[in-house]
């Protein structure tokens, strides 16, 4: 991707527009011999959220990129006998604190800056990362305005067109069907209404929505408007203390019997939020624990459990992030542009299977999940529906 393209897609949260004066570097963090004639080490910034409303997600990506590094560096943290000096940071889910600690470590020499799950993080690092020439690996976010948006910047997670791809595959050929979004009237049921509309209608679909107050507390008259509309596909965007509420009175209203229910699932922590529901609703998933079934998998999960931690949602974008990272240290000498170049049409084995960098715009092409969730013991786990090829879902080449 040599000429830099800025692409602003419909999807996901709003882009922070954040003015930032450059910090040009003032030593290089690759290359070459030290004084004393060895090999300096390679300087590598992480910047996620360690505290703050994401910190779970943070959590997770770290323990993926611990498990990922081990893994590619079979067990010495060194790429061909050379250090990696990784040091980690707290975004605390801010972009104007994330953006702080970038600038000053791309002062002290660092160029490759990766981590946030954040999407307003992560489009304000990549402005950084443009500015200053430096390698940028987004982590969990999954904002699409950053597949595309520099030359610098990549990432290591799915992106929303993905998801909401994923989502259609439960109905095959979206062309001609008629899809109902579900949401909240806030900014974050709008934009998945908006997400739908522009994945799902560009592939032919029929799209509407049933838009609820963020503060109703009965929801009959609005599942009795699903089942009036007849859809083929009720998309769910839903969050906050309602939820249990809301998935409750849909059964009880019989949505389930009717149409397959579709929304994403998330973390862990989130398996038991569904109630009596949890059995009817098809889950649209990025990942979880025992998904993929691979030797990458194996080895990441192996590693998680010997240090106290579970797979979990973001795993993965960790895991793969110390994979690019160690990739472009190894193939990409010792100039920022040779790391690009290691990385753009990258194809490499991963914890989801066969993963690859699109070089024109750097999106990851990977495979997606359909779940649904069963009874284990007094709680519910994820089982696998079906793997989702890559090519699928994967989104269009962004700018096109």
């Amino acid at each position: 991707m040599r000429v830099t393209k800025k692409y602003l897609a419909p999807i996901g949260a709003a882009t922070l527009a954040i003015a930032l004066a450059a910090c040009a570097p003032t030593t290089a963090a690759g290359g070459g011999g030290d004084a004393d004639g060895g090999e300096t080490p390679v300087k590598v910034a992480m910047i996620t959220s360690q505290t703050g409303p994401l910190a779970a997600y943070g959590a997770a990506y770290q323990a993926g990129f611990e498990a990922g590094l081990d893994y590619a560096t079979d067990g010495t943290g060194a790429v061909d006998g050379r250090e990696l000096d990784i040091s980690w940071d707290d975004d605390q889910g801010n972009p104007d604190t994330a953006v702080s600690k970038a600038k000053d470590y791309i002062g002290q020499g660092y160029r490759i800056l990766a981590g946030t799950a954040a999407s307003g993080i992560a489009t304000a690092l990549a402005e950084q990362a443009e500015q200053n020439e430096v390698l940028y690996i987004s982590g969990p976010a999954a904002t699409d305005a950053v597949t595309g948006i520099n030359d610098y910047t990549f990432r290591s997670g799915r992106q929303t067109y993905q998801d909401v791809a994923t989502a259609g595959t439960f109905i095959g050929d979206p062309a001609g069907k008629h899809v109902t979004v579900f949401a909240q009237d806030n900014a974050f049921g709008q934009g998945n209404f908006a997400g739908v509309e522009a994945v799902l209608g560009a592939q032919g679909a029929n799209v509407d929505g049933v838009l609820v107050a963020e503060d109703a507390t009965e929801f009959t008259p609005f599942a009795q408007q699903i089942l009036a509309a007849k859809p083929d596909l009720v998309f769910v965007a839903w969050a906050g203390a309602s939820s249990g509420a809301m998935w409750t009175s849909l059964q009880q209203q019989g949505v389930f019997d009717t149409v397959p229910v579709v929304t994403g699932l998330g973390d862990v922590a989130t398996y038991g939020a569904y109630g009596e529901a949890s059995g009817s609703i098809s889950f649209l998933n990025h990942y979880f624990g025992g998904a993929a079934g691979t030797d990458a998998e194996k080895a990441m999960i192996a590693h998680l459990e010997e240090n106290g931690a579970e797979p979990d949602l973001f795993s993965p974008d960790g895991f793969v992030a110390a994979q690019m990272i160690v990739q472009a240290v190894r193939e990409g000498g010792d100039t920022v542009d040779g790391m690009i170049a290691a990385l753009e049409g990258w194809t490499f084995d991963s914890v989801k299977g066969e993963i690859t960098v699109r070089a024109e715009d750097h999106a990851l092409i990977q495979p997606m999940y359909q779940a649904k969730l069963v009874q284990q013991g007094d709680g519910w786990a994820p089982e696998l529906v079906d793997t989702v090829d890559a090519e699928t879902v994967a989104p269009p080449v962004a700018g096109e």
